[in-house]
């Protein structure tokens, strides 16, 4: 398929700018995925549709608060620098993504906090923003990175246009996010509240875990026509052997296994075999998901409505199919849905 078919006009006012006040009061569009069939419920009312031993899956990963601002030495230039993935906690080297890029050039030293008591210096250029920083640092691993953070903020992505407030740390987190590494949430999960899991567990409704870093592509336009020549960045991600075991017996029962996101569904596309069983991992994955694809291990999966020419979008089209995923938008887009991260939600089941 080609990049403008995934092409469709969103006006900047259906772009979520807050989530809904309670995380688990937006609305949801549901996809009988076999009929074309849309109905247009709230997002409590998912239950109804899934039973005991059902199992759904999720990413615990946790979002880091990646966006820094700091000062370069002598100019005092205002930077940002975007925390991508710490290289080696011994050393204190982050790669990092600069703005403006161009005054950042390898040697030069960058002052953080108030008082400039993080600072770091530039040892390498990665890509056209990227770079490495050297962060000098004389206290704990644990001490910088506590430091370090207590100057970041949410990293929301640009697209939402406001400024970014304290109360963001928690918004763009998942109630039940662990493993941290995340610069950016794995959306779809932010919608579920400690009520809503309890309500699960009630129902006899398991949960499944897996971890995927989200890394700043999902939520970047895609710039080739051609997506077979898309390339996604590496993302690191983690299967334990007892979420494995979960999936999988649901599998073997019949029961539905549910994706929570594009993150869940690409981790598991990695980790299954031909069977539709997925198998412990640790390591990295690049999969880029597009229409016509054949997935072996979900049997519906819920998830935001994502942006024109995004890789989440090309994902969820595979899933749901692409003539009936695209009406799916054009309605959505007519009802007043809410796109991106703090969105509302589509499910698609059989």
């Amino acid at each position: 398929m080609k990049l403008s078919e995934f092409k469709f006009r969103l006006p900047e006012e259906k772009i979520a700018l807050y989530p809904a006040p309670h995380r688990d009061e937006g609305r949801m569009m549901v996809l009988h995925r076999k009929t074309g069939e849309i109905e247009h419920k709230m997002f409590k009312d998912f239950l109804n549709y899934f039973g005991k031993d059902d199992v759904f899956v999720f990413n615990d990963s946790k979002v880091l608060p990646a966006r820094l601002y700091g000062s370069k030495e002598k100019t005092g230039a205002r930077i940002e620098v975007f925390l991508r993935r710490e290289l080696n906690a011994d050393l204190r080297y982050w790669d990092v993504i600069v703005d403006p890029a161009r005054k950042i050039r390898i040697g030069n030293k960058l002052y953080f906090g108030e008082d400039g008591s993080i600072v770091a210096e530039v040892i390498d250029n990665t890509t056209s923003r990227g770079r490495t920083l050297r962060f000098l640092y004389d206290g704990s691993h644990e001490e910088f990175r506590q430091q370090l953070f207590a100057l970041g903020e949410a990293p929301l992505p640009r697209f939402i246009k406001r400024e970014t407030e304290p109360e963001d740390l928690e918004r763009f987190q998942c109630y039940f996010a662990k493993n941290e590494g995340a610069v950016t949430a794995p959306a779809t999960g932010l919608h579920f509240s400690r009520e809503m899991l309890k309500r699960m567990e009630i129902n006899d409704i398991h949960s499944a875990f897996i971890t995927l870093h989200c890394g700043l592509s999902n939520f970047r336009k895609t710039d080739v026509e051609d997506l077979t020549k898309h390339k996604m960045d590496s993302e690191e991600m983690a299967i334990e052997k007892e979420n494995c075991d979960i999936v999988n017996r649901a599998k073997d029962m019949g029961k539905q296994v549910v994706a929570i996101g594009t993150t869940v569904q690409r981790a598991m596309e990695t980790a299954c075999d031909t069977l539709g069983h997925i198998k412990p991992y640790e390591g990295w994955t690049n999969k880029f998901i597009f229409p016509p694809y054949d997935f072996h291990v979900a049997t519906s999966m819920m998830s935001n409505f994502q942006l024109p020419e995004s890789a989440l979008y090309m994902l969820t089209a595979a899933f749901g199919g692409f003539e009936k995923t695209k009406k799916a938008y054009h309605v959505a887009l007519k009802e007043n849905y809410r796109f991106g991260p703090f969105g509302d939600v589509l499910l698609i089941i059989d």
